[in-house]
């Protein structure tokens, strides 16, 4: 029993390994460039073992999506049941999003594109996202941030087509990650704050990039 349970742990660790190696090269040098050969050598595994744990180059790439997707979601909930109001996670959701592009090429946005598994599960994502969206909107004005004079409903579909068209029209190949905030996205946004929201979000705008 002892010994099934060591081959259980190793095995996951293993599998735990093979997502954050294979993420970290599709990230920096895009999907299509990475062969599962590459993985596997880059571990130290056969590539018969590599395999036995993924099928095939999209099923890791979806695990790995899946994976990161749910970290990010959880740091947010997390700061939602602390002592942060929604400026702050907006801030935070910023930084990271700042961040993850920095450490990112452009060919990994454009590659996802190929893959349907992926963009099936973004898909599936974008009904329970709307609704995320909505109730945090809501919390913003409960707490003053944002006004009450406004239809949250059409925000969120606003914000669902600035987001296409980014990514769309890969305007991050043309403009950094922290102009595209600046100029669209923190805009937007302030188009709904109170005259509190307005301030918060003008001290973003003006603060200089994030350095993580």
């Amino acid at each position: 029993m002892q010994e099934n349970k060591n081959i259980s742990a190793y095995r996951q660790q293993l599998r735990d390994r093979i997502l954050d190696t294979a993420m970290h090269a599709f990230a920096t040098q895009g999907i299509r460039a990475v062969k599962m050969d590459d993985i596997a050598r880059q571990l130290g595994i056969s590539k018969r073992t590599l395999y036995e744990i993924y099928d095939n180059k999209e099923d890791l790439l979806f695990e790995g999506v899946k994976k990161y997707k749910e970290i990010r979601e959880r740091q947010i909930k997390d700061m939602l049941d602390g002592d942060h109001n929604v400026m702050d996670v907006i801030l935070y959701a910023y930084r990271q999003k700042v961040e993850t592009f920095r450490r990112t090429s452009p060919k990994f946005y454009s590659d996802l594109t190929k893959f349907p598994r992926v963009m099936s599960l973004q898909e599936r994502d974008r009904h329970v996202n709307h609704e995320r969206f909505l109730v945090f909107l809501e919390r913003g004005v409960k707490e003053g941030f944002f006004r009450t004079d406004i239809d949250y409903r059409l925000v969120v579909r606003l914000f669902e087509a600035i987001g296409d068209y980014i990514l769309n029209n890969q305007l991050y190949r043309i403009f950094s990650i922290e102009a595209i905030f600046k100029n669209i996205v923190f805009v937007s946004i302030r188009g709904f704050c109170t005259e509190r929201g307005i301030k918060t979000i003008d001290a973003m705008i003006d603060c200089p990039p994030p350095t993580l």
